[in-house]
């Protein structure tokens, strides 16, 4: 950890912080597991494979399945003695923010139940990050599915440290591309518990509380701007009550060719819970998708954030993650209230490859009334390759190259990118 500096009272600014961006990476590593683990517990089902894939099958995604809809899937036999099936997964990850690494991940599927013909398995399991920037951080998640799949209770935990960079506020400041090197080290917990209402409805409440601490990166001199934030060298907590809607009626949750996605949180960090922190956080996601022939399809994502009160630097709308948009290094752009949205062509190739072609637009601002203002957009536009590890559920592994507002960026995951 880097050497401590004495906190320097300026503006607020804002960057993706540990408590986003562990969000979005413990997504990630659950998606991961589950896409491995669920093709897993078939493979024990059926007692044979008729699709041999490698130990890096997973899925890295932007929506946690958690409250995603699976298509029931029918009680089979199991081997004698075997509740559940292990999974060992080694995954790539390649970010304009935290680096290239790996993903080790270890999950465990299961059925609560046995008699249990309607709910998907559930999950457990753990997961790390190491990269080259010097980010590592440790996760551990369990996902399960109670009574015909009337409720879904999730669990997640993760500790670590991040390298990243603060730009500062704005679209100006993130055009002027000068960084200041952080580090933030610290833990999230998230509990959250989920009730089907009807027409594939799930909605429930769900807690949050962490703790981290920002420094300047060890070995590195403060540049001309931006100005250091004041949370340096400061111990904070947050915590929070919030809700969540979703709606899924994809088929296949990890290659969809139809159906739509939608799902709304919204948080409130107060002082009252133990926050140093009072604010709320909204996000609001739309994804649509249609085949246009037997290999061929068209993915459309909207994404909506608005943050109210007075939030940590690092509590505000982040461009660039969860993939919004590829083409942006991660917080470089982020404001109070951002918008996105993309369109992606997806085409399968034989021999397990595809191609896809994106292009998308967005937008951070400081309030509500200032969205889409022409001179503040961020397009972006890219395409990208792509190898099928799992004919069963068609889970790919990626990497796309894209370019946006005087950046570009190359990533590399597996999954869809929405």
């Amino acid at each position: 950890m880097g050497s401590r500096r004495t906190p320097v009272t300026i503006p607020r600014l804002n960057l993706s912080g540990l408590w986003v961006v562990r969000a979005t990476l413990a997504a990630c590593l659950l998606f991961a597991i589950l896409a491995a683990a669920q093709e897993q517990h078939q493979r024990a089902g059926t007692g044979g494979a008729d699709d041999p894939v490698p130990d890096s099958q997973g899925s890295l995604s932007a929506q946690l399945p958690a409250g995603s809809e699976t298509k029931a899937i029918p009680e089979q036999k199991k081997p004698p003695g075997r509740r559940g099936s292990f999974i060992v997964a080694p995954l790539p990850i390649s970010s304009p923010a935290l680096g290239t690494g790996i993903v080790p991940v270890l999950g465990y599927i299961f059925p609560l139940q046995k008699s249990d013909n309607v709910s998907p398995p559930s999950v457990v399991g753990v997961a790390g990050l190491v990269t080259n920037n010097g980010s590592r951080a440790f996760g551990t998640y369990a996902d399960l599915f109670i009574k015909q799949d009337t409720y879904r209770i999730t669990a997640l935990y993760v500790q670590g440290n991040l390298n990243y960079d603060l730009f500062g506020i704005g679209v100006v400041a993130g055009d002027a591309g000068r960084k200041l090197p952080l580090e933030q080290s610290g833990h999230a917990l998230r509990v959250e518990a989920l009730r089907r209402l009807g027409w594939d409805f799930f909605l429930g409440v769900r807690f949050w509380t962490g703790s981290s601490e920002i420094v300047l990166r060890s070995g590195t001199n403060v540049p001309p701007g931006p100005e250091p934030p004041p949370d340096i060298g400061l111990h904070t907590t947050l915590r929070a009550l919030g809700l969540r809607l979703n709606r899924d009626t994809r088929p296949n949750r990890f290659y969809p060719t139809t159906g739509t996605l939608l799902e709304f949180t919204s948080d409130s960090f107060s002082e009252g819970l133990g926050s140093k922190y009072s604010f709320q956080a909204y996000r609001f996601t739309f994804n649509k998708y249609g085949s246009l022939s037997k290999n061929q399809v068209l993915a459309y994502n909207l994404f909506v954030c608005g943050t109210g009160g007075d939030p940590p630097f690092y509590g505000n709308c982040i461009y660039g993650t969860n993939n919004e948009l590829r083409g942006y290094t991660a917080g470089r752009y982020l404001d109070r209230y951002m918008i996105a949205t993309q369109l992606e062509y997806r085409l399968a190739l034989p021999k397990r490859f595809g191609v896809v072609g994106f292009g998308g637009v967005g937008e951070v601002a400081p309030g509500g009334s200032q969205l889409f203002r022409v001179n503040n957009f961020l397009p972006a536009g890219g395409g990208g390759v792509r190898f099928q590890l799992s004919k069963k559920y068609h889970v790919n592994l990626r990497a796309d190259i894209a370019g946006g507002k005087n950046t570009w960026t190359w990533t590399m995951g597996v999954g869809e990118a929405f």
